[in-house]
């Protein structure tokens, strides 16, 4: 039974994110994934790595568990918004405490190399944005994108990285979130 950990990076509850989530979950489960939605509005932690890497923040029990349930996931799902041509901060933060180095990845000795820690996973980015699908692309060259899937998520073996967009959230019509919502319980189903 593969395991499925979906990551809800908004902090608004009342989000489309939410139930962008749920829908994936529904999905996934009625393929006999054994799944897990963590909404990081509800956990407790602070998201700032105070000291950077100079000295080790002790993590939060949260993040602590946070930590086991990707070590057995095998496959991964963000979902969240693009703001500012990224992502929100409470991932960010999530993301800083979180994929540590021993934990996600490691630096080798003398070396400009680094092992992949969380190699033999999958992952899933679902975003959504306000921004059209092409000025993002063309003028912002998916920089969210590019840095959750290459600078984070593939950095530390995470592989392959597959992105659906949803563009544009903010005007869309009930219909259009509506099939919106049916596409992700698909990519649940499917497991990808």
């Amino acid at each position: 039974m593969k395991k499925v950990l979906i990551i809800n990076g908004h902090p608004d509850k009342q989000s489309f994110c939410f139930e962008l989530a749920r829908q994936y979950k529904k999905g996934a489960e009625k393929k006999g994934a054994d799944c897990k939605l963590v909404n990081l509005a509800d956990l407790e932690f602070n998201p700032i790595l105070t000291n950077g890497y100079r000295k080790r923040t002790e993590l939060e029990p949260d993040l602590l568990m946070m930590q086991e349930e990707i070590k057995n996931a095998d496959h991964l799902v963000l979902v969240y918004p693009t703001w500012w041509a990224t992502y929100p901060a409470l991932l960010k933060g999530f993301i800083d405490r979180v994929f540590l180095p021993g934990f996600s990845f490691k630096y080798r000795e003398n070396s400009p190399l680094w092992d992949k820690l969380l190699t033999g996973k999958t992952a899933r980015m679902i975003v959504t944005m306000d921004t059209p699908t092409w000025y993002y692309s063309l003028f912002m060259r998916n920089a969210g994108h590019r840095s959750m899937k290459k600078g984070i998520l593939e950095f530390c073996g995470i592989q392959p990285v597959k992105i659906t967009s949803f563009s544009k959230v903010k005007s869309s019509t009930e219909a259009r979130r509506k099939s919106w919502l049916t596409q992700v319980e698909k990519l649940g189903n499917q497991l990808n």
